[in-house]
């Protein structure tokens, strides 16, 4: 799984940056990039841990779950109760997502990533429980680096379409802005969240 700048960024940020909305943005944080960890447990278990959460909390839980666990890896993980994981500062339903993939990891890592649409990926993911869109949109982000994904469902993203075209109050209205910057949506979301975000988001 690749690790580090996607290979299209390069070509993404030169589409990006000839946008009317993104252009100005690209060119401020323009030698920056989104960061593959190449894990992608460990970025299924930062994404359960920060959902519907502040980054502040997240990385919080985040910091005792990996001082308590070691390497976040199924096996390691495996070798704590529910009480414990939970204990970190996680919900016992976030506890028992993690639970049950660390407990049979080979289905959830085993796919032909290759070989999948971004439909058929995004189906795979969501067939665990405790993965939504949300969580399967990040996953196809963050870890396998997918070009054109951008998740409706991020309220940061939403946030940030609606501070550049105001005028896009729905959901709809801001799918459709966002569709500008197709075939590199996720570069996009990239950028859109760097606008709101001293920090780059990261799972």
């Amino acid at each position: 799984m690749q690790k580090g700048k996607p290979l299209w960024w390069d070509e993404a940020n030169e589409f990006l940056s000839q946008d009317e909305l993104l252009g100005p943005i690209v060119e401020q944080y323009g030698d920056e990039s989104l960061e593959g960890k190449g894990d992608l447990f460990a970025t299924f278990v930062n994404s359960i841990v920060g959902q519907q959460i502040s980054v502040i909390a997240a990385e919080s839980i985040w910091n005792r779950l990996k001082k308590m666990v070691g390497e976040i890896s199924p096996t390691q993980i495996s070798n704590f109760t529910h009480a414990e994981i939970a204990g970190c500062g996680l919900t016992k339903s976030k506890a028992s997502y993690i639970l049950g993939v660390a407990q049979n990891p080979d289905k959830f890592l085993s796919p032909n990533w290759d070989e999948m649409t971004d439909s058929d990926v995004h189906k795979h993911f969501v067939s665990f429980k405790g993965i939504g869109p949300w969580t399967a949109e990040m996953l196809m982000i963050f870890c396998l680096m997918r070009p054109d994904v951008f998740s409706i469902g991020d309220i940061g993203l939403v946030k940030a379409v609606k501070t550049l075209v105001p005028e896009a109050e729905s959901k709809e209205q801001v799918l459709e802005v966002a569709n500008r910057w197709k075939p590199y949506r996720t570069a996009a979301s990239w950028y859109l969240w760097r606008m709101l975000d001293p920090v780059p988001v990261a799972y």
